[in-house]
């Protein structure tokens, strides 16, 4: 009976242990403190007392269906390297008529949220719509992560949530960068692997900034000779690619109107100082707006992500 008792009581102290960590070790081969990133989310408390959290994960394939709900909050994801350490699952919105909100790789609900040197891919066939990073938090940021997938590649979520990308890689072939979301795209690589649309803003009417690309190198793939910048899915979506490289291939007209001349009236597509053979805008769309060198002062991180918190993800 001692001897049973000495037991549970080592094992409730190394509980209690594992519990007061503040970093985490995810390995698919069993040497950290779980094999799977769900877990790891799991373990994570509502207003967890640890404050935030470190959870870092060890290379290899990590073939999951992720979610991080909206009470888990304060995480730091760290791959161990980025083109190593990937999250894959292949659903998409034709299976079973799931649609195209639940065919996601990861759906991160949680405020506060950092990934750094991870890849997060929708591995399906181009059957449809196939997200692979769902967003719906605020004051989220990656740093160095790939997106892979097709179309509908990453949703931008929830009206005037606000997503920081640096030196990030996001391919695609339809709409894959989509959503309501306040997006600044800092140094960031946006492949375009057909003839398509790039964005699918669906900026509200109330809120002031929708996608910024910054400094952002946008690539097409062999084949690819008409590409637009963008198209309204919500009447008032707001885009502006600055200071980017746009190759031979971008569409010169720029940006579609999906099929409404409505949405001309009230879609908010800009640019400035952009350079490349893609960036000439002689026959841009006359309801896009070039953008003059005073006009295009208001854009920077402060004005566009502080928001009434002041929110600078810059600052750690």
């Amino acid at each position: 009976m001692k001897h049973i008792i000495f037991v549970y009581l080592l094992f409730f102290t190394l509980g209690i242990s594992a519990q007061g960590k503040t970093e985490i070790i995810v390995d698919r081969n069993g040497t950290g403190d779980f094999r799977n990133i769900q877990e790891a989310i799991n373990s994570v408390r509502t207003a967890d007392p640890r404050g935030r959290i470190t959870i870092r994960i060890k290379s290899g394939v990590y073939k999951e269906k992720l979610i991080l709900p909206p009470h888990v909050t304060n995480i730091h994801f760290i791959g161990e390297d980025r083109d190593k350490t990937i999250i894959n699952h292949d659903d998409h919105a034709n299976i079973n008529k799931m649609g195209t909100f639940k065919t996601y790789t990861f759906l991160l609900s949680g405020n506060d949220i950092t990934l750094e040197n991870l890849t997060i891919e929708n591995s399906s066939e181009p059957l449809g719509q196939a997200v692979a990073l769902h967003i719906e938090g605020d004051r989220v940021i990656l740093r160095n992560c790939r997106l892979l997938g097709h179309q509908d590649t990453l949703y931008a979520g929830r009206d005037g949530a606000r997503q920081y990308f640096e030196n990030c890689y996001i391919e695609g072939t339809t709409d894959f960068i989509f959503g309501p979301a306040t997006t600044w795209f800092e140094g960031c690589t946006i492949h375009c692997k057909k003839n398509s649309y790039i964005t699918a803003a669906n900026t509200p009417q109330h809120i002031k900034y929708g996608y910024i690309f910054n400094n952002c190198n946008i690539t097409l793939a062999e084949g690819v000779d008409a590409m637009y910048l963008g198209r309204p899915w919500r009447a008032y979506a707001m885009t502006l690619f600055m200071n980017c490289a746009l190759p031979k291939g971008i569409n010169p007209v720029g940006w579609d109107n999906w099929s409404s001349e409505e949405n001309e009236k009230t879609a908010r597509y800009m640019e400035y100082n952009n350079r490349g053979e893609g960036a000439v805008t002689n026959q841009r769309v006359k309801w896009a707006k070039i953008l003059t060198a005073e006009e295009a002062k208001e854009y920077t991180i402060t004005n566009v992500l502080s928001g009434c918190d002041n929110w600078n993800p810059l600052v750690k």
